[in-house]
């Protein structure tokens, strides 16, 4: 059971590392669909922490017990195993959570919108902005020459 475990996170973690990053992220069943997009100028941007929706914690909470009850042996497996789940969940929890910008922005119309932007790139006012939407929904921000088109 345990030469399985050890078998079974290097593959994750190989695997994972061949999913090599080279543009924007697009959700499996939203990327055929037509999007629109805005173009602004941000006139404001503070930090905010986007909250783990449970899935983090779930996950962690699983790969906790799975691991501790590899541990522990007779009695102190149940134990092993409360305690590993437990502290799975927290650390699923935390790294659920994510740093994000919250973007003002002026768009060319003159309208002003407040969004929310997760991700690599970091805003600063003055930055002109393409914000991709599908519906009411922000799919992706990204940072545009400042000059106009």
């Amino acid at each position: 059971m345990r030469s399985f475990l050890i078998i079974a996170t290097a593959l994750m973690l190989v695997l994972g590392g061949c999913a090599g990053r080279q543009g924007a992220d697009y959700d499996g069943r939203t990327y055929r669909q037509v999007k629109h997009y805005l173009v602004g100028v941000v006139v404001e941007e503070r930090p905010v922490r986007i909250s783990d929706d449970g899935s983090g914690a779930f996950v962690g909470a699983l790969i906790g017990a799975i691991f501790g009850s590899a541990i522990g042996r007779g009695h102190g497996r149940g134990l092993a195993t409360l305690g590993g789940g437990l502290a799975g969940a927290y650390v699923g929890g935390a790294a659920g959570q994510s740093n994000a910008q919250e973007l003002t922005v002026r768009l060319d119309s003159g309208e002003h919108i407040v969004i929310v932007a997760k991700g690599e790139l970091r805003f600063l006012p003055g930055d002109r902005v393409k914000i991709i939407k599908q519906g009411n929904m922000v799919e992706r921000v990204d940072r545009l020459p400042n000059y106009p088109y």
